[in-house]
């Protein structure tokens, strides 16, 4: 075991105009301790400017960069041509960069672009299990650092919500990966379920935390249910103030932490105003995270690197699961209004199943409505 490294104060910066503006001037003064690239958000760009790679690679070298993934879906259950592509991809950048580490997001992409879909959740069972410790391997195979998997937002029912962590454990077990404990997510699942964060916070593997991210997001106003908001992560709001109490409760709960990181879409920076509240956010974080420093006392840490060697062989799948997740992606993402989406469930074959879907809450329904039609291309 080697020792535990300092908690360093960073932010998710991809190649965005608005998001940069925002960052400059953070970058600028030397407060960014360390910067997380969604380097899988580059697809569009025919080629990349040298003084963005210049960025990364001051950050590379200084053992502060980290590879944030978004479009891998770890959990489908087909093995495509894209998901080998993203792994080659991801391969030569992990030549290029040094990566001090590499994540991707829990659960399974609608829609049939690559680059177009929304992260939903899928049965906590041994075939998905397989699947996912699988592509994670893949995912080590492929850039050789430590891996983690960020925590969901999304859930259809609190039963799920109160399993998570120790599915998301069970996930990383095989290739010794860590947590990006995302506290924006948490808060969603807080408000959304009504639960107490002591009691939900405490059915998450916290040792495996290695990361922390905090954000903003959205409300949407349920039309089943008069009155009730659903908290939404959608990135293009300043963090709540919520979301820092969660942070400062948290840090001393995560022996193993060494990265938090303030995120936030470049969509929602054009105005002054709204990069001016996104360094107040940063410097907040950064304050909470200076003061946790002072009087952390550090402890022997996990390198999170595979305790076995894996020999790669055909790449997990299952045909039913596959064919499920392409129907429940169908429904959400075409069904003319909630009724027909549950009458569509009913006679499918999600129906009476490990999905569980008539326990699924309506407005948590609704809401999966909601993100698969704005993600539909």
């Amino acid at each position: 075991m080697q020792a535990a490294p300092a908690i360093y104060a960073s932010v998710a910066c991809n190649l965005d105009a608005d998001l940069l503006a925002a960052a400059f001037p953070l970058l600028e003064e030397g407060r960014v301790e360390a910067l997380e690239w969604s380097f899988d958000a580059l697809y569009w760009a025919e080629q990349v400017p040298e003084w963005f790679t210049a960025l990364l690679h001051t950050y590379a070298e200084a053992g502060r960069l980290v590879g944030h993934g978004v479009f891998f879906s770890l959990l489908s259950g087909k093995w495509s041509p894209e998901q080998q592509q993203w792994l080659a991809h991801l391969g030569q950048l992990a030549e290029q960069f040094r990566f001090d580490h590499v994540t991707e997001h829990f659960g399974f992409f609608t829609g049939q672009n690559f680059h177009h879909g929304a992260p939903l959740p899928i049965p906590y069972t041994r075939h998905a299990l397989r699947i996912g410790q699988d592509r994670l391997r893949r995912i080590y195979e492929a850039c050789r650092c430590p891996v983690g998997l960020e925590n969901l937002a999304f859930a259809y029912t609190p039963d799920e919500v109160k399993r998570h962590g120790a599915f998301l454990e069970e996930l990383l077990l095989p290739v010794n990966g860590f947590l990006i404990l995302d506290l924006h997510n948490l808060y969603c699942q807080l408000h959304n379920f009504g639960l107490p964060y002591d009691e939900l916070i405490a059915l998450y593997p916290l040792e495996r935390v290695r990361e922390i991210h905090i954000s903003g997001g959205s409300w949407h106003d349920s039309a089943l249910a008069p009155g009730r908001r659903i908290r939404r992560d959608t990135h293009d709001d300043a963090v709540p103030a919520e979301v820092f109490q969660l942070l400062e409760w948290t840090m001393p709960r995560c022996p193993n932490l060494k990265f938090v990181v303030l995120e936030q879409l470049g969509h929602a920076l054009h105005a002054e105003a709204s990069r001016a509240q996104f360094r107040a956010d940063f410097a907040r974080m950064e304050s909470l995270v200076a003061h946790h420093r002072a009087t952390w006392r550090p402890q022997p840490a996990n390198a999170f690197r595979p305790l076995q060697a894996w020999l790669p062989g055909p790449a997990a799948e299952d045909e039913h699961l596959h064919q499920q997740q392409r129907q429940l992606s169908d429904i959400l993402e075409n069904a003319g209004s909630y009724t027909e989406a549950q009458h569509l469930l009913q006679t499918s074959s999600l129906a009476h199943s490990d999905w569980c879907i008539e326990q699924w809450e309506p407005h948590m329904l609704e809401t999966a409505l909601h993100i698969a039609r704005k993600w539909k291309k």
